[in-house]
């Protein structure tokens, strides 16, 4: 088993590795019928576009504003512009999104290990708190951390130093778990270790001459692979 006395800091990134966004497809079925899957898609695709240009170019908005933005252009690209009202029920969706079925079972197996686990997000602390309390997910989390309180997005090397010193741990004791390639690529720049959930099999990790530590299909994997002292320790002395 891995050493309680030496606790990892574990930040969690949330859309598309605690919770689904993609799942509004059902929710839009309604709405826009058969464009419904690749309306999710686009939507997800330009809200995290959005947060990268707007972090290169430093003109922040938070992520609430992106997403609305992002709906909005979503919408006109796909030429199904819908009422106000039907607008503002997608956005409160996204406070509803569905967890992943493995989450809670893994965050208290890690928890049982004694590492201390976060939330990292783009979000607002308080969106992002308000999601995961609504899956019934934010008991099994010591805090919320939000790049918002910098002004600028992942993956700016600032943020994932910020969640180091968040946690209280050495960057090289923390890591970053996310089902996003180019955030783990992230966190691994800065100096943190980074997990890789891989939830579709033919997703591709960029080549960048970066690896992360450890590849899992679903998160219920961590705990099995940080109680091998083998895995854990090779892993911080690299």
């Amino acid at each position: 088993m891995a050493d309680p006395a030496k606790p990892y800091a574990l930040g969690f990134d949330v859309y598309g590795t605690l919770v689904d966004p993609l799942a509004l497809a059902e929710p839009l079925r309604a709405l826009v019928g058969e464009q419904a899957t690749p309306f999710a898609g686009l939507w997800r695709a330009k809200q995290l576009e959005y947060s990268f240009r707007r972090g290169l170019m430093r003109r922040y908005v938070d992520f609430d504003v992106c997403t609305r933005q992002a709906l909005r252009y979503t919408q006109q690209a796909l030429k199904c512009e819908l009422p106000e009202s039907d607008q503002a029920r997608l956005l409160d969706a996204y406070l509803r999104l569905p967890v992943f079925s493995e989450v809670a079972a893994a965050l208290e197996g890690l928890k049982n290990q004694g590492h201390r686990l976060v939330a990292f997000s783009n979000g607002v602390e308080a969106s992002i708190r308000a999601l995961l309390g609504n899956v019934g997910v934010l008991p099994h989390l010591e805090d919320v951390v939000s790049v918002d309180d910098l002004r600028t997005f992942k993956p700016d090397p600032e943020v994932y130093r910020y969640l180091a010193q968040r946690t209280g741990c050495a960057p090289a004791e923390t890591w970053l778990v996310s089902s996003n390639a180019w955030d783990v690529i992230g966190a691994k720049a800065a100096g943190l270790r980074g997990a890789w959930v891989k939830r579709q099999p033919d997703l591709v990790f960029d080549p960048w001459d970066v690896e992360p530590d450890v590849v899992v299909n679903r998160l219920d994997e961590l705990p099995v692979w940080f109680a091998s002292d083998s895995n854990a320790s090779s892993a911080v002395k690299a």
